[in-house]
């Protein structure tokens, strides 16, 4: 008994060191509304590692996102990826938006980004285009869940389906 639970032992050993570990990339956005502050509220999640990556790969920057030597250039390259990467549109038209800032959670970065002064009962659409790291992994899959007046919808964009709406 001994020898046999050392044999299925090694065999599994041996099974998993030859297969290859496999990434998700994923990043996950919530886009609601705040009456209170008559803007859209969105937080995206997104990978740091990718991140980093990313902004290496794009800009040629050895971004230090999440540790001790962030710098604010590092900073700067976050926020100017994120507005090529990830347009919010209002009824059809291209909006400015406010990126609030970040915060970290283990190997996340969490962006904060607003939409101000809009008047919710006159939109008639929201639509989100997500392109976050699809430049840098084509199996990149960006979630955008809407939840305004009531409506509920979750999108799973990919490098080839980037664009999320929501009708109200």
């Amino acid at each position: 008994m001994k020898h046999l639970k050392k044999g299925l032992f090694l065999v599994l050993l041996l099974l998993f060191a030859f297969t290859a570990a496999h990434k998700f990339y994923i990043s996950v956005t919530n886009v609601g509304y705040s009456e209170k502050e008559d803007a859209l509220q969105i937080i995206t999640r997104v990978f740091l590692d990718d991140m980093n990556a990313v902004l290496k790969e794009r800009y040629g920057i050895a971004s230090k996102l999440g540790t001790k030597s962030e710098s604010e250039l590092d900073l700067e390259y976050l926020e100017k990826y994120l507005r090529s990467k990830f347009i919010v549109e209002i009824d059809g038209k291209k909006v400015d938006y406010t990126f609030l800032g970040k915060k970290y959670d283990t190997d996340m970065v969490i962006c904060y980004i607003e939409v101000p002064k809009i008047n919710l009962p006159e939109v008639s659409s929201i639509a989100i285009t997500n392109e976050v790291l699809t430049d840098l992994f084509d199996d990149q899959q960006n979630v955008v869940h809407f939840k305004i007046k009531g409506q509920k919808k979750s999108f799973v964009l990919v490098k080839s389906d980037t664009k999320g709406m929501l009708n109200l």
